[in-house]
């Protein structure tokens, strides 16, 4: 296809070349070739087809990059990126060396925050306007905040922070729900033109003035007005109250409201608080009639849509862990199934629709999901969180002080351990085995297969202690998955090679590269299971009776299961050569999981190669 109007921007100083006009074509043009460029990446499509005529706004009426737009969440700038000078990239979007799928302040100057996981905009805009105060410049900031980021804490914190700050702050909520409520249509648009307005806002600061010697008839004035607003807008007395000047809510695809608000707004000094209401897919019917799963996409034909699923002989490990999750729910009726705002990325679906009552989505809320199984199991009840390892990273401290420290006996389903590929550093599971370990009263568990990960969910799910269950995205050898609910003793590995001389120490799903590996080398390997507690026995067995051990974990090498295996050795006196393969010490981009792998070494190949470097 071609894009006349598109291709002559090549930054946001070109777009606001364009006369008023011309924007309505262009984000028709955009949305097109975010569909036919998404289409060949794969990607977050839905998102970012709801934000094509807010993004046009925001660079046509901020002079970006100087004024500051931070987004959030992340997955919702395709649009962004397009219109920024990376339009002729877009076709590298989230392979190696590629454009990224989130801001990345490295790629642009036009990206001022990376945002991989959600709920940060509000607070790094209030940071980056109080500097702008601070150092007398003129800079507008604007934090766009979306696609369900509204429903974490932080937000929240940093709303109630900014609402007392004397910094320049635009927080723009890019509400996408289904459906778009009454208030917007001709009589909003016209109130939110109007609240905005420099007049009304003079007229406000100048009777505030007035009555500021009279408190009684100031008080009674800001009500008045509150309860006027109230009665269009009833959703902005919250964020009144948090101090904000609310505006809104207005609709996100009529570029004829949205640009002369956002002038209004930009002239306008302190805190300001725009609400607005996008749909997630809109422009292509078919995300829009099911924006759920046109939320992350493969590549697929844009003009037929995606298929159903071809049926595979391998199940992926999140489809284990949906499965598992129904077969315990039917068999113990105190288990409680909790995600933070991941019900289709963690495979509840199913569990949700059979067990309505015992499924808990919380929201983009880690704290809060944790401490809310903590609840749940200081009354008797089993509370399961499926979560990704990247998001666990955010409720660590609820992990030790509100679980471990009471030992309460919460399973955590770490789906994404290890390398995910295309969404990258933000979203890489590298450190769950480093800072897990290291809490009192954990288990930790890493499956070598499909088969393998429903045991140990079964026995996390019976321990009376924290327990976690670490699996990788995608699929897995296709080990089938027995229908028993068996469990495997706590703290045992097992040995699945018999060699000589170099022991493999596998953690996880990384047995099938060592087990390839130990063919070619005659070395032993070992399937370590439990990095909590470790198998001291199995671990003293294979050192005195091989002259060199390789531990193998797709897990942070810096304090990972390799470190606990050295920790172990030096506790039982023993002295012998340890080679530790894992992620090495920087954050890994995005590419391709195999691809990855390869090249960190943690391939069969990769695995020879090192352990032939490394022994005299």
């Amino acid at each position: 296809m071609s894009y006349p109007l598109l291709e002559t921007i090549n930054s946001p100083a070109d777009l606001r070349l364009l006369p008023r006009e011309s924007l309505p074509p262009l984000a028709e043009e955009l949305r097109a070739f975010l569909i036919e460029s998404v289409a060949k990446t794969g990607g977050h499509l839905s998102s970012n087809l709801g934000t094509v005529e807010l993004t046009i706004a925001l660079h046509y009426v901020f002079d970006t990059p100087e004024d500051r737009l931070v987004w959030d969440v992340g997955h919702q700038t395709y649009a962004h990126k397009t219109l920024t000078g990376r339009r002729e990239r877009m076709d590298s979007l989230r392979m190696k060396d590629g454009v990224s799928g989130f801001p990345r302040r490295e790629e642009s100057p036009y990206d001022t925050f990376g945002v991989g996981h959600s709920s940060t905009s509000i607070s790094a805009a209030l940071g980056m306007a109080v500097a702008a105060r601070d150092k007398g410049e003129q800079r507008r900031v604007v934090a766009i905040i979306g696609d369900g980021a509204m429903s974490a804490g932080e937000a929240f914190e940093a709303l109630n922070n900014a609402g007392v700050i004397d910094a320049n702050l635009l927080v723009i909520l890019n509400d996408n729900d289904m459906s778009i409520s009454p208030p917007v249509g001709a009589l909003n648009k016209y109130l939110a033109r109007l609240l905005s307005g420099r007049t009304i806002n003079a007229a406000r600061r100048a009777g505030e003035r007035v009555l500021s010697k009279t408190p009684q008839l100031l008080e009674l004035a800001k009500r008045a007005e509150e309860h006027f607003k109230g009665m269009f807008v009833p959703r902005g007395t919250l964020f009144e109250e948090f101090g904000f000047k609310y505006i809104g809510p207005i609709d996100g695809h009529d570029l004829d409201s949205l640009i002369p608000t956002l002038q209004n707004l930009r002239q306008l000094d302190g805190p300001q608080f725009l609400h607005i209401i996008t749909r997630k897919g809109q422009g292509y019917k078919l995300a829009e009639a099911d924006p759920v799963l046109y939320h992350g996409v493969s590549q697929f034909d844009s003009s037929s849509g995606i298929e159903s699923a071809s049926g595979s002989a391998k199940l992926t490990y999140t489809q284990i862990f949906g499965d598992w999750l129904c077969d315990m729910a039917k068999e113990d009726t105190r288990l409680i199934g909790i995600t933070p705002a991941m019900r289709e990325g963690s495979g509840m679906v199913r569990f949700a629709e059979e067990f309505p009552q015992r499924y808990h989505d919380v929201g983009i809320a880690e704290q809060h999901a944790l401490t809310f199984a903590a609840g749940l199991a200081c009354e008797g009840m089993k509370p399961v969180v499926a979560i990704y390892s990247t998001f666990l990273q955010r409720a660590y401290d609820q992990l030790v002080h509100d679980i471990a420290l009471q030992n309460l006996p919460v399973m955590l389903a770490i789906d994404r351990g290890g390398v995910v590929g295309a969404d990258g550093a933000t979203h890489q599971g590298a450190f769950d085995l480093s800072y897990l370990a290291c809490i009192p009263n954990m288990v930790v568990m890493t499956p070598a297969d499909e088969n393998e990960c429903r045991q140990m969910l079964t026995t996390a799910f019976r321990c009376d202690s924290p327990s976690a269950v670490r699996y990788p995205r995608g699929t897995g050898t296709g080990a089938l998955p027995q229908p028993a609910l068996d469990t495997l003793p706590v703290g045992k590995g097992e040995i699945r090679r018999q060699g000589q001389r170099v022991a493999l120490l596998a953690f996880g799903t990384l047995l099938t590269a060592a087990l390839e590996a130990g063919e070619q080398m005659n070395a032993t390997v070992a399937n370590m299971r439990f990095v909590k507690p470790l198998d001291h026995a199995l671990i003293k067995q294979l050192a005195e009776s091989h002259d060199i051990l390789v531990s193998i974990e797709e897990n942070a090498v810096i304090g990972g299961a390799g470190a606990e295996v050295g920790r172990s050795l030096a506790a039982q006196g023993l002295v012998k050569p340890l080679l530790r393969l894992g992620l090495p010490d920087r954050f890994i981009e995005h590419g391709d999981q195999a691809q990855t792998l390869a090249e960190l070494g943690l391939d069969a190949a990769g695995i020879i190669r090192q352990v032939q470097a490394f022994i005299p």
